[in-house]
């Protein structure tokens, strides 16, 4: 499908690629990870015959159709449903000549043809990728120019989504979507059957959605077979095995050199000596793996507040006068909680945000607070407000007027902005580097509550793995929005819900949140079935008998994947509550524990994949009655 062939591409004097080489089979789905700024995007762009190489080849499939998402959202007058649907350019083209077209062989051929693309069923499967983005009938009936960038960017993800592809490019695409949309990304991923590369730093979806994953780092493409963690795991072996052979290497060096040192003016031994000298010689160093590092964050230790930190009583919040967008909020935020705020994008969780954050005042209600309480903010749109003639240095020692000039650089040295970059303006600067100033700026007067907006959309996975850390160490509370999954597990310990115009907090986990989806989504689609309603009770008994006959298949599947969670769960239960017994940790109960241990381990794995098998056979049950009932 894909062939790279020692391709050579530099940057001014920054060299990206240094003789790469790389093939991707057809149907391989392929994430493609690096450091920012070691060139991801740039060999997409190779790929879609943007930019060339300056040496080597990249060659696709002749027949294959390449899609990625256009950076020009669509914002025309046309419904969302209508823009996926013409974006099938062949299909457009067939419908409309079919209209006029008078020769009959040519009419069997336009029908044939669509026939052979799936046209009749082309308007459910442009619903179901728009709803599972997030768009629900009546939103897919508005049109795109009623909707702001980031949303247009979702109808852009579908329009290619839809068309179906041999060779799918999709560089960052969970950066417009919410955590509902991922998962249902995830999903869809899974269950492609043609050829995807996916640059992404989200480390849920390249565990759940590959089955390769290439490295980019020093100017090399290397491929790993499985998803991010295995990849993880492989480089790190390879690591240890490298330096393992490099320590090797040296110590026969050494040798060799005492030898020589030893035996060099010795004539009996001077040939001796002669040979190994030229053995040394040729003996070619193994370079080290050496693991890029990154610069950790460190969120200063704030003044502790007493509880509550925040209390809500009866609270409604919005932009304009009249009705709030969020009400009867009655919630209270404490020094130690970690919370996440979850729902789908448009439901409140920015202007719930906005609310503990001060940006926005009470509608009604009361809203209580600590009078010395400082709250760090960090969204996405500040990025856009730093000055971009302006230098790091600049923004952080406005902050610090009476400071000397070494305290201001240290206080940004401790956010990665050494002498190098500290004095560059920001305009010049990667979305990581200004994230991390945003950050150096949000937590400056030590805050007891941290407030993140989708705070990893420009960070690399080190980096989220970092910013995980630090929120960890952090000692005051932490509200975070992200449709990042594992910072949510790594991070959070409380779920809060936006949705239906308030917030409400979940009892459970995130997989029991995925679960609570899938239930979701199923009500939905009952209730859209009661509601079109058959002409005649006996039409009605017909068409439900023929559904159930054409879905049985699936809803099996689904029956019988949820059966299995039931199970594990059940047992996953039992293994925790013998692992929370203090009498199990006695002495002479090692083995025991270790059992219990391994085995919570397995159990958890099975969970995992029964989840994601569950969430899959819904998906699959959900397409089929989409066709079935179109």
């Amino acid at each position: 499908m894909l062939h790279i062939n020692d391709i050579t591409y530099r940057i001014a004097d920054r060299l990206l690629f240094d003789g790469a080489t790389l093939h991707v089979p057809a149907g391989h789905k392929v994430g493609l990870v690096g450091k920012n700024g070691a060139g991801k995007s740039t060999l997409l762009k190779m790929i879609l015959h943007e930019i060339g190489p300056e040496s080597g080849e990249v060659t696709v499939r002749q027949t294959a159709h390449v899609g990625h998402v256009a950076q020009e959202a669509p914002g025309g007058p046309e419904s969302l449903l209508e823009t996926v649907m013409a974006s099938n350019h062949e299909m457009t083209s067939l419908e409309a000549e079919a209209e006029t077209a008078t020769d009959p062989h040519r009419i069997a051929e336009i029908h044939t043809r669509l026939a052979d693309i799936g046209a009749h069923t082309a308007e459910a499967r442009a619903a179901t990728i728009l709803s599972g983005l997030g768009f629900d009938e009546e939103a897919q009936a508005r049109p795109c120019s009623s909707y702001s960038g980031g949303w247009r960017m979702r109808v852009a993800l579908a329009c290619v989504l839809f068309n179906e592809p041999d060779l799918l490019l999709l560089d960052e695409p969970t950066n417009y979507l919410d955590l509902e949309g991922v998962m249902w990304l995830e999903n869809f991923l899974r269950n492609y059957p043609y050829t995807v590369i996916i640059v992404s730093h989200d480390r849920d979806l390249l565990n759940t959605a590959v089955t390769h994953i290439v490295h980019l780092e020093n100017g090399k493409l290397n491929i790993y077979t499985g998803g991010y963690d295995r990849f993880e795991d492989l480089r790190r072996e390879q690591m240890e095995r490298q330096m393992a052979l490099k320590s090797k290497q040296e110590a026969e060096r050494r040798h060799i050199q005492s030898f020589v040192e030893r035996f060099k003016a010795k004539a009996s031994k001077a040939k001796q000596a002669q040979s190994r000298l030229k053995a040394l010689e040729r003996m070619k160093p193994i370079a080290t793996m050496v693991e890029a590092h990154t610069v950790p964050f460190q969120f200063p230790k704030p003044e502790p507040l007493s509880s509550p930190l925040i209390a809500l009583e009866d609270v409604g919040v919005g932009y304009t006068e009249g009705q709030p967008i969020l009400k009867k909020l009655d919630l209270r935020i404490d020094m130690d909680d970690r919370i996440a705020l979850l729902g789908a994008n448009g439901n409140g969780k920015s202007t719930f945000a906005k609310l503990l954050a001060e940006k926005l005042k009470p509608m009604e209600g009361k809203m209580r607070r600590p009078r010395l309480l400082k709250i760090g903010y960090f969204a996405q749109h500040q990025l856009d407000e730093l000055m971009p003639g302006r230098s790091p240095y600049d923004h952080m020692a406005k902050l610090m007027p009476d400071a000397i000039e070494a305290k201001v650089r240290a206080r940004l040295g401790s956010f990665g902005f050494g002498a190098d970059k500290a004095d560059r303006p920001i305009e010049s600067l990667s979305g990581g580097e200004k994230a991390r100033l945003m950050f150096a700026l949000a937590t400056f007067e030590k805050p007891q509550i941290l407030l993140l907006d989708e705070p990893t959309n420009h960070l690399d996975v080190d980096s989220r793995e970092a910013l995980a850390h630090a929120i960890n160490e952090y000692d005051g509370a932490v509200i975070l929005i992200s449709h990042d999954r594992h910072l949510l597990e790594a991070c959070v310990d409380r779920l809060w819900i936006v949705e239906k115009g308030g917030v409400k907090r979940f009892d459970g986990d995130l997989s029991d949140y995925r679960a609570h989806l899938l239930k979701e989504r199923a009500g939905e689609r009952t209730e859209r079935r009661g509601a079109k309603g058959p002409d005649s009770k006996k039409t009605a008994r017909q068409s439900a008998a023929d559904l159930r006959l054409k879905l049985a298949p699936y809803r099996r599947a689904v029956e019988k994947a949820e059966a299995l969670v039931e199970k594990l769960e059940a047992e996953k239960a039992k293994i925790d509550k013998i692992l929370a017994d203090p009498r199990l940790y006695e002495p002479g109960h090692e083995d025991k524990v270790a059992l219990a241990t391994k085995k919570a381990a397995e159990v958890a794995a099975k969970l995992a994949d029964a989840e994601a098998a569950w969430m899959t056979a819904e998906e699959t049950f959900a397409e089929q009655e989409a066709l079935v009932t179109a």
